[in-house]
This record gives C-alpha cells, structure tokens and sequence, in this order.
C-alpha cells in the first residue's frame, strides 16, 4: 500500500530521522519521530519544524481573478489591499457546507495562491474549475513546491540565523503576511502562518530545494528547534480550538454552525458566494447546533465519534479529541444542540462504558505564549 501513497520532497529523509510513516490523505507522512508528546512540548516551549508540502497549492491568476475569487470564497477578499496579504477563508457548497477551508494570499493585483487541505487539492481545484470565466486561469501548482511550518516562541530566533542579508527584517514579518526572502541560501515565499496557535512562519520553496530548506533550519539546534509529525500538529491544533477539514468540518457542517461565520462576508454589499443565502437565513434563525469545546472533568480521553450527553439526553457527538500535553486532561471538540453550548454546561460522555463528566469550555482550550508583536 505504501508504495501507492505520494510521497513529499523530504520522503527520504523522515525515514533516515527514524519517523513513523503513516498514510494521510493519500499521503505517507511522519506521525512521529520521537513522540507526539515530546514533539507536542517541544514547539509549546521552543520551535517545531513541519513537513507540510502535502499541502495544495493552487494558484489563480488573470484580469478578472480577484472578482472570480469573490463569487467563490466565503471571506472579502477586498480587505487584501496590498501585495503580499493573506486570509483565512472558505470553499463553500449550495448549502454552505464546507468544501474545504484555506487561506488565500494576495501575490499581485492579478495573482492570488491558493493554500488548500492535501486531501481537498484534486475536489479544490474541480469545484473552482466549475465557473473560471474568460481571461482568468486556474493551475495547481502543487506538485512545483515544497512547504515546511515552523512553529515555536523560538521561531523567530531560528529564522535569524538563517535569514539572507539584505532582505527585509527577520521582525518585520506581519501575521497574515507573506515576503520574498532567502533563507538557509533558499529562496522562498514566508508566511507568517501556522496551524498551532504559536509564533511562527509557513515556508514554500521549489520543491527540490526542500531538503536544503529543512536541513538548515534543523541545524539551529542551539534554540531547540526539532522535526515534528503530523500528530503533534494534530494536538497543538486540538489545544488552540482550530477545526480539522475532514473531522470538525466538512461539505456537510454549515459554516455558521461550525463558529466560522465570522470570515463569511454575508453583509458586504455585492458578494455573493455558493451557499451565503443559506448562512444568512441561519443566522437570523439561529443554527440548532454548535461546533463547541470542552473538558473533561475525569480521567478519560474522548475520542471521534463518542456521544454527548447533557443528564440523560442525548445532545451531541466528539468529533475530535485527545489527552492535552500541554494541559494533561483530555479534551475536544464536538457538535452539541445550541442549547447546550453554553459555557460551562454539563456534559457526560461513555468512555470505554464508563460515564465520564465534562463541561463545554470556553475557546481556545490552551492559551499559547504571548506571540511576538508586529
């Protein structure tokens, strides 16, 4: 089965570190090197580096590009006003379900980069395919580029030491911003981005200066930076509250039902996007259940697909969980009826045949070290 899998730029090298290889979303990735818990800590405490080049690139470009994005993505794309800014958004279905959820950058007046989930890239690109107009070209540009993340309170020191001379300052990076820079002798395009609610940058490069890339960055060992797999992303994730495409959302979770209204542009006079009649009409209404977190009150690791439980009713379903390294009790996420989503409210689940309490809790579960100001 491996040998069917797609395979990074930094294959090879995960298996001469020592990862566990494991298959995700159609790829075989590093689960682990050493332990999610240690590799967990690590970026909580120092800097991580992640593979993410299993990530889609999808790049759309032409006179009418940004009006094309506008009818397609749930978010304003107005608010990109200048070169080099980024967005987190939403590839929305007719009934404002969740296709995919992205972040969008902003490389030109008539060039935009698509950055999407790795198991969406082929159903990404075909949804948009659907209505590019004349004049607008959309490529996935997947396959030309490797991706790492590096993630961490000490990422920023990490990036200095490897930072090219004469490029803008290592400080100057902006949340939500992207810049040409040289690092490690690689030229690439950093984002100051990340799927772990700390500091830290996304990296693309040409997909066969990958190994240079992450080779250089490992190398500033003296502020504790270490490979990562995908289960300490997974974790970090779970602890910020940042919802999995596949688990907490997907083409069925209404995007205001999910929490996500808020990069819905559903007031901005002229946008109109798959589905946002829908969300409108949700909203006003009310949605009749919640994506919510919470905690566990016992000793107990909830796990995808446990039912929720407020007294002896049935309120909900886990859609995602784990035993929090950084908190040491286990906690979630999970769809709950809106009147159960207060926080606070009591919740049970069956652990193993085991009653266990819980108690919707407010969001992010765990709150990250002051992040470096712009």
């Amino acid at each position: 089965m491996t040998s069917t899998l797609r395979r990074t730029p930094l294959h090879a090298r995960h298996v001469e570190l020592g990862a566990r290889m494991v298959e995700f979303g159609g790829w075989d990735m590093p689960v682990f090197y050493t332990g999610i818990n240690e590799e967990h800590r690590a970026v909580r405490a120092r800097a991580g580096l992640f593979d993410v080049s299993h990530m889609g690139q999808l790049e759309v470009s032409g006179e009418g590009a940004e009006a094309y994005l506008q009818t397609q993505l749930s978010n304003d794309l107005g608010r990109l006003t200048e070169d080099g800014q980024a967005q987190y958004t939403l590839l929305t279905n007719d009934r404002g379900g969740i296709v995919d959820d992205l972040i969008v950058y902003r490389m030109s007046p008539l060039r935009f980069l698509l950055v999407v989930n790795a198991a969406n890239t082929d159903a990404d690109r075909r949804h948009l395919a659907r209505d590019v107009p004349p004049g607008v070209e959309l490529v996935d540009r997947s396959p030309e580029w490797g991706m790492l993340a590096l993630q961490g309170p000490a990422a920023f020191e990490v990036l200095a030491g490897v930072w090219g001379r004469g490029d803008p300052p290592v400080d100057d990076l902006k949340p939500f911003h992207v810049v040409e820079a040289t690092v490690g002798g690689v030229r690439c395009q950093v984002a100051r981005t990340g799927y772990t609610g700390e500091v830290g940058v996304e990296l693309l490069c040409a997909a066969e200066e990958t190994e240079r890339l992450f080779d250089a960055l490992l190398l500033q060992r003296q502020h504790g930076v270490v490979p990562c797999g995908l289960g300490a992303r997974d974790t970090l994730r779970l602890e910020v509250c940042y919802p999995l495409h596949g688990a907490d959302i997907g083409p069925r979770t209404n995007a205001v039902e999910a929490g996500l209204g808020w990069v819905c542009a559903l007031d901005v006079e002229g946008k109109e996007f798959r589905g946002a009649d829908v969300l409108r009409r949700t909203r006003q209404a009310g949605p009749k259940r919640r994506l919510v977190a919470f905690r566990m009150l016992e000793r107990g690791i909830p796990r995808a697909g446990l039912t929720l439980y407020h007294g002896d009713r049935e309120v909900g379903t886990v859609t995602s969980g784990t035993l929090s390294p950084s908190l040491d009790e286990g906690i979630g996420l999970g769809y709950v009826a809106a009147a159960s989503a207060a926080v606070g409210t009591a919740l049970v689940l069956d652990v193993r045949g085991r009653r266990r309490d819980a108690e919707v809790a407010a969001k992010p579960l765990y709150q990250p070290q002051a992040k470096k100001e712009s």
